[in-house]
Parts: structure tokens; C-alpha cells; sequence
């Protein structure tokens, strides 16, 4: 009988294991909360981390080290001292570079508009079926888009299962009356993003991600100046992308995740190659203009 139950702990541990698609890193923040019992924000912590490591979200069977990095930082803004918090969540996810130690950030975005109910010590229900609370819905939201990108950085298109799925989860939410779920709320939130990641509009940047990854960073290691001469030569498909459209969410936060990498990549190159593409991404990203300026010093 043992025998039989120690079976069915290590069947039950391993299948735990198999679930985990997600390496993911959680941090509450409570700065604001003038409190001396830190407990609930702990226990959400452990909540979230459990939540989003242990539900599987990838079709496909993944070993430890295929896992996906990503950070979810919470800062609690406002605590009614009971089961009521609102805060600014903090998404970053990154994957490996091919043969080389250095992770490219893949997603980087600053949710503002997360209100939810939590009570010390529940675990977190999901259903892609209906709406069941704002914490495990917005979680599960960026998790599809999370997977979305980490495919999209390998194959072409490779992620457009996981972003109708963080679609379904928008649609999901409609029913409800939080903030950052509809078109109206504001013209950068989850509704916009999704849209514009499940949009033919944005087709282009898919492709660009896809191409960029597979054959700019990832041949760096073995041919630098190979994989830098490709993505200079992408560039230009940057400067197509419509910023002016309305909820223009995906421009944005791919800008956000990447225009640090990319004045790194070419800061050191020649100067014909520095001052085209600060030509080319001060166009295509006039918010971070300053930054790209960087490219003109020797």
C-alpha cells in the first residue's frame, strides 16, 4: 500500500513538473502600504508565483531548460486593508541567444490599470472558458503573450495560437467592470495589445520580431558583423509601422523592450552603419529619439 501511494506522489510530482512552461520570477512591492503585517503580501506572492509556474500554458512538452524567463514585479499602490488592492504590474520576458550567454528581452511593458481581490491564503482559479477574478485573468493574459512572443522569436508566426488565446482572454473579461480590459479605458492597455498582435496591421512587426531573432541575434555569436549587416538591413520595416493609429500598443512595447539593444548593437560599428540606423529608428521610434542620437558619438 506504501508502495502504491509513494507511486502515486511521484506521478503526481512528476506531471507537476512536466506542467511548468513558465520560469517565472515574482516580487510584491508595498511601499506605500503603512502596515507591520507584510503576511498577505507574501502570501500573494507565493499565490502568483505557484499560479503562473504551475498552470501549463505551452501546447508543447518543454524541458527545464526550455522554460521561459520572465519577471512579474507588483508594487501595491492602494490596500483597503482587506481583500481590495490596486498596484502597477511590472511584465519583462526574455529568451537565450543562440551559443552565446547573453538573453534578449523579448517583452517589457507597465501594466497601471490592475485592481484585484485577493484574501490571504486562496489559491488563484483560472478557466479560458469565463472570467473568474482580475488577478488570475491578467496573469494568464500576459503568460499567452509571453509564450506568444517566445514563439514568434523562433518561428514565423510561431505564437499566433498563444495570442488568440490572450485574445479569448480579453473577451473573456469584457463582462467585467476592470479597467485595462476594453477599448475605451485607454489607448495603450490589454485590450490594444491584443488587438494589435492578432492584427493583420501589425503582420509586419511579427515578422520582424521572427527575423530579427533567428537571423541577426542568433548568428551574432558565431558572425557578429554578419548578424549586425542583417538587422540593419531589417530596419527600414521599422519605419513602416503606423504609430499614429489609434491604440498603437504593440509598437510601443516592442520599442520599450528592445531600443536600448538596439543602440548597443550598432554603437561600436562603423560610422556609416551607426548614422544609418539612428536615422532609421529615430524615424520609426521619435519617442526615444535622444537615445538613438547616442549613435552619432564616435
Amino acid at each position: 500500500m506504501r508502495a502504491t501511494g509513494l507511486y502515486i506522489a511521484l506521478l503526481c510530482l512528476s506531471f507537476a513538473a512536466s506542467a511548468q512552461d513558465l520560469n517565472a520570477r515574482i516580487t510584491v512591492l508595498s511601499p506605500k502600504i503603512q502596515t507591520t503585517n507584510k503576511r498577505v503580501f507574501q502570501s500573494l506572492e507565493t499565490a502568483m508565483k505557484d499560479f503562473l509556474n504551475g498552470h501549463k500554458w505551452l501546447n508543447d512538452v518543454v524541458t527545464p531548460q526550455e522554460r521561459i524567463d520572465c519577471n512579474f514585479v507588483l508594487n501595491i499602490t492602494s490596500w483597503d486593508g482587506g481583500s481590495n488592492f490596486s498596484g502597477e504590474l511590472q511584465v519583462q520576458s526574455s529568451r537565450p541567444v543562440f551559443n552565446s550567454n547573453y538573453n534578449t528581452t523579448l517583452l517589457s511593458v507597465n501594466d497601471k490599470d490592475f485592481d484585484f481581490v485577493y484574501t490571504e491564503g486562496q489559491s488563484i482559479d483560472y478557466s479560458d472558458q469565463s472570467f473568474q477574478s482580475n488577478l488570475s485573468s491578467v496573469m494568464a493574459f500576459y503568460a499567452y503573450i509571453i509564450a506568444g512572443m517566445d514563439y514568434d522569436s523562433f518561428s514565423l508566426n510561431g505564437g499566433s495560437a498563444y495570442y488568440a488565446l490572450a485574445q479569448n482572454v480579453v473577451i473573456n473579461a469584457q463582462t467585467s467592470s476592470y479597467k485595462g480590459w476594453k477599448a475605451f479605458d485607454d489607448n495603450s492597455n490589454r485590450y490594444w495589445l491584443a488587438e494589435n498582435i492578432n492584427n493583420k496591421v501589425y503582420a509586419l512587426l511579427r515578422n520582424f520580431l521572427y527575423d530579427y531573432h533567428r537571423n541577426g541575434l542568433d548568428v551574432m555569436a558565431d558572425n557578429a558583423g554578419k548578424g549586425r549587416k542583417h538587422i540593419l538591413a531589417l530596419l527600414p520595416m521599422l519605419a513602416q509601422l503606423d504609430r499614429q493609429r489609434t491604440g498603437a500598443m504593440f509598437p510601443l512595447v516592442f520599442f520599450t523592450a528592445k531600443s536600448d539593444e538596439l543602440v548597443s548593437l550598432y554603437a561600436h560599428t562603423d560610422a556609416t552603419d551607426r548614422i544609418a540606423a539612428m536615422n532609421i529608428l529615430s524615424q520609426a521610434d521619435p519617442a526615444n529619439g535622444i537615445k538613438y542620437q547616442e549613435l552619432q558619438k564616435n
